[in-house]
């Protein structure tokens, strides 16, 4: 029971949804300067103490927030060869680094100090050549050249001791709050900052790698599409802007774009698309198996042998932690296996004190598709919450269901939610398999149409395809062209 969206260099922040908290190397060195699993002896002597002391302490809490490391061969070979072509042409050829492929479905990629850096394979899959993930990487090791985490974290701290220093010395809890307002306003200011220094200084070095700088906009562009994707949005929708902490979309494409023609013109570099193709081949798309799969609103765990659907309007996400939805009304919903003894009334566990607000005349005993089950209300802090718990033999499952306003619309996906959750048989449990990419060259007969119709398991297709293919403003693909597509892995 995982998921994200942002390429912006975060500094371990985590997304929240209501009240609902989201929580996701092999080894190999190839002397590029690019090693996966450890760091070069000599790196703790070219860099601060203070960048290697908070990257080794935070790396593992990365490691267990986005879902442990993907374990891919050609992918890893890939990017370790990638990055040590980056780090020769930037502006520290000296600095080693330590890369790390995230078990994870989001997009996203970023840089702690002292020389970590992150991609999740769901970035992987999106990029639409080398070129692309060579704009990412390069993004996110001038953040750590420029020592841009280090600074945002000890101006963070700063504003914090200011605040408390003000508060203890006169008291005044609205002058205070004026200082962390206005530290607030400065953090994001400087972390846009950060962006497009970022930015500019990472499209300098792919193009000196000899890559195409042209690709950072282009990926963005691609973020973009799929971040309204992800939101449902339709194409000529306009996606939501950023956190006021990271500049828009619209805002670093321009940017990006200004300084790739500063550079270069369209064509000169290579994006090398066909070598990246083939080393994406067979990556995982989506869910991790053992964490069940997302197929439209539907939840699935195969192994556990459950499923459950949500009304039109709600998106699923599958997180490490719970699956979790949220409406476009702001109504949320979280489902999560607990531990509960068999022998325990379920009307009893919901009063064990683990719900704040519980309505006692609320709770009751019923069956759901032959399963034993109790439902319950709480309120608290302007939020009114549905719960049920399921018993499926000796596994406990729960589901939370907040919103600020219960209409009849919320009592119906309430009731619908919980109405088709389901204990599945082993011949339905084995018929749900995880999805890969998987590239193919376009032949002669292959139209758009046909290469859409042999995705499985996604929705929209037709738009993912495009997105995925960097097939933007029209573009389709043309005879002897490779292209990506998701399909159900098939074991050899």
């Amino acid at each position: 029971m995982r998921a994200g969206l942002v390429w912006k260099s975060v500094y371990l922040s985590r997304p929240i949804v209501i009240c609902l908290i989201l929580t996701g190397c092999a080894s190999i060195n190839d002397g590029t300067g690019a090693n996966f699993g450890r760091i070069s002896p000599s790196v703790s002597a070219n860099i601060d103490p203070r960048e290697v002391a908070i990257g080794r302490k935070e790396h593992p809490k990365v490691i267990a927030a986005y879902g442990g490391v993907y374990q891919h061969a050609k992918v890893e070979q890939a990017v370790a060869t990638l990055v040590g072509r980056l780090v020769a042409a930037s502006e520290q050829p000296g600095r080693s680094y330590r890369v790390t492929i995230l078990n994870s479905p989001g997009i996203n990629a970023f840089a702690l100090p002292g020389g970590y850096l992150y991609v999740t394979r769901g970035l992987l899959g999106l990029a639409a050549d080398a070129a692309e993930l060579g704009a990412v990487l390069a993004h996110e090791m001038a953040h750590v050249t420029a020592r841009h985490a280090l600074a945002r974290a000890e101006k963070a701290r700063n504003n914090q001791l200011l605040s408390r220093v003000m508060n203890n010395v006169i008291g005044n809890k609205k002058a205070t709050a004026l200082i962390e307002a206005r530290g607030s306003i400065d953090l994001a200011k400087f972390s846009q900052t950060q962006e497009f220094e970022a930015d500019r200084i990472g499209i300098r070095t792919i193009a000196k790698a000899g890559l195409d700088p042209y690709a950072a906009q282009r990926f963005l562009k691609s973020m973009g599409h799929y971040a309204d994707y992800r939101a449902g949005v339709g194409d000529d929708g306009r996606s939501a802007s950023f956190l006021s902490s990271h500049p828009s979309t619209p805002a670093r494409i321009e940017k990006a774009l200004r300084s790739a023609r500063a550079i270069a013109a369209p064509g000169l570099g290579r994006t090398e698309k066909a070598d990246y193709y083939k080393a994406i081949d067979g990556i995982l798309y989506g869910d991790e198996p053992s964490e069940g799969f997302v197929r439209g609103r539907t939840y699935i765990h195969p192994r556990l042998r459950i499923a459950f659907s949500l009304p039109a309007g709600y998106r699923l996400e599958n997180t490490t932690e719970a699956v979790l939805a949220i409406a476009s009304d702001g109504t949320a919903v979280r489902f999560d296996g607990v531990e509960v003894s068999r022998t325990m009334p379920l009307k009893l566990y919901l009063q064990s004190g683990w719900i704040s607000g519980l309505i006692k005349g609320s709770i009751r005993d019923t069956v759901i598709n032959g399963l034993p089950a109790a439902v319950a209300t709480a309120r608290a802090k302007g939020w009114t919450f549905r719960i049920a718990v399921i018993r499926v033999e000796t596994a406990t499952y729960r589901f939370v269901f907040a919103t600020p306003r219960p209409t009849p619309g919320f009592e119906g996906a309430v009731a619908e939610t919980i109405g088709s959750f389901r204990s599945l048989s082993q011949a339905d449990a084995i018929r749900f398999k995880p999805l890969v990419i998987k590239i193919i060259q376009v032949s002669k007969a292959d139209t758009q149409a046909h290469l859409v119709g042999r995705m499985r398991g996604v929705e929209r297709p037709d738009r993912l395809f495009r997105i995925i293919n960097g097939l933007h403003a029209g573009k389709v693909p043309g005879t002897g062209d490779m292209v990506k597509i998701v399909v159900e892995q098939h074991k050899k």
